[in-house]
């Protein structure tokens, strides 16, 4: 199972959207909160080299923000990063 993990704000209306993404394809992932916390915030953004939420990790590849994820998914690559296989669990 790849390891999915999501630098997010509360409040951020596209860290909902992945959220909801995410949570419909049946997939677990680390939620990393960089609004109170400077150190993550930072990090995020070495990571990402972007600086704003949500930005979002499959197994430390960079897929982006929420955008990027939801195009990926049009496209059906989506599915293969996260170890689905027609919208399930392989």
């Amino acid at each position: 199972m790849p390891k999915v993990e999501m630098y997010t704000t509360a409040i951020c209306p596209y860290c909902v959207r992945a959220r909801q993404l995410l949570d419909t394809k049946g997939v677990e992932y680390r939620e990393i909160r960089v609004e109170s916390d400077r150190a993550q915030w930072r990090r995020m953004a070495k990571r990402s080299k972007r600086n704003t939420v949500p930005q979002i990790f499959v197994n430390d590849l960079h897929i982006g923000g929420y955008d990027d994820m939801e195009e990926l998914d049009a496209f059906g690559q989506l599915d293969p990063l996260l170890g689905l296989e027609n919208g399930s669990r392989v």
